[in-house]
């Protein structure tokens, strides 16, 4: 059977190490990101890809690339969603509007996008959404307090909707990662060298320092945790939170 996996944040990082791993099985892809260029520049990397740009916060956009996804390769039967910013700010001085901004992408984005496949998944009687969430799922941490309760509501969602599918061959799981080597950590080691007297390694050092292997993740052991959990193999897995962190949770 050859499945059609729908990946948000699909053009860089975990999105794409997990298109990479999906592709190897035969799956056909389309990677959506709002960045529209990047995603089909990714696209092109592949035999049987399509990169369209979304807003995964907006209802529109999700509906017009789930639109565009099933006219090309049919029903979504995978769906990972990987879409998600990491600002951070002190909470007694957090304006509004980033509050909402990360809950949109990072909650929301997850919930539409979820709503979109299922139909499909349903009347395949087979799927497979993996949510990427964080092991700020799992646990708190100063100065992001929105990006947390963004990943505890993503958990939270992920195993009530996992009783709601368990009968129907669609299985929802939640990969939490620690700190992941991508673009993100490259900015947030340059953001704090600016700011301190840490160079970028001793910077990169220090965010890693909670990791009891002393060491980033990387994006491709993410990916494939990923690519397991969409195999038959993983069909009992359901309703899961896994820690990617290095034995820190």
């Amino acid at each position: 059977m050859t499945h059609h996996a729908f990946i948000t944040g699909g053009g860089t990082g975990i999105g794409l190490a997990t298109a990479r791993l999906l592709a190897a099985t035969g799956a056909k892809l389309t990677l959506v990101g709002r960045n529209g260029a990047r995603v089909q520049e990714a696209a092109k990397e592949f035999e049987n890809a399509q990169g369209i740009a979304c807003d995964v916060a907006d209802e529109a956009s999700v509906t017009n690339a789930f639109a565009k996804a099933r006219e090309r390769f049919g029903p979504v039967d995978i769906l990972i969603n990987n879409a998600g910013i990491t600002p951070s700010a002190p909470l007694h001085n957090m304006e509004l509007a980033l509050w909402n901004e990360v809950l949109a992408i990072n909650l929301t984005g997850a919930f539409l996008c979820s709503r979109a496949a299922l139909a499909d998944m349903y009347a395949g009687k087979w799927g497979r959404i993996v949510n990427v969430a964080s092991v700020a799922g799992l646990k708190g941490g100063p100065y992001i307090s929105a990006y947390c309760a963004s990943k505890h509501g993503m958990i939270g969602m992920t195993r009530a909707l996992a009783h709601e599918a368990a009968k129907r061959g669609v299985t929802v799981n939640a990969i939490c990662p620690g700190y992941v080597d991508t673009e993100i950590i490259t900015r947030a080691a340059e953001t704090i060298s600016s700011k301190t007297k840490l160079n970028e390694d001793e910077a990169r050092a220090m965010l890693h320092a909670g990791n009891p292997q002393g060491r980033f993740i990387t994006a491709d052991e993410v990916a494939s945790a990923i690519a397991w959990l969409c195999t038959d193999g993983a069909a009992a897995t359901n309703g899961a939170a896994i820690p990617m962190s290095g034995g820190e949770i």
